[in-house]
């Protein structure tokens, strides 16, 4: 039976500013992704993610109960490879980072991203005139 070693890190609370990542998701998807890749590189294979409640210190005799994001990861106990050579680590894969084509235009980040199409708006009428209906 293959054993496994687990470690638990929390969860990027926000994302890094980059340049050409506008929005928040794009810069938090991009901290997960550094954070994914690293670990990786590591020979740590991304297993789940959980939200687990603990108890923090408040005040001078109080409790509170806080819930945190962690990731959890995990890759087989140096035993293990030790008794299966021919189990490997999982090789990593290189990292990606979002390229933007600034000569050509804006470009989706990724791809397969499709950018969203907007109709024209009819031109305003000047001030003083009524729309016409």
């Amino acid at each position: 039976m293959q054993s496994y070693e687990y470690l638990a890190v929390p969860a990027p609370a926000k994302g890094q500013k980059i340049k050409g990542l506008k929005t928040p998701g794009e810069r938090y998807a991009h901290q997960l992704t550094v954070l994914l890749n690293d670990l990786a590189r590591e020979g740590w294979e991304y297993w789940r993610a959980d939200c687990l409640p603990s108890e923090e210190r408040k005040g001078l005799t109080g409790t509170i109960t806080v819930h945190n994001n962690m990731l959890i990861f995990r890759r087989p106990s140096a035993e293990t490879l030790a008794e299966h050579p021919q189990i490997t680590e999982p090789r990593a894969a290189a990292p990606i980072e979002p390229v933007l084509n600034t000569q050509t235009g804006p470009r989706p980040i990724h791809e397969s991203r499709r950018e969203p199409q907007f109709r024209d708006a009819a031109p305003r009428p000047e001030s003083g005139e009524t729309p016409e209906r």
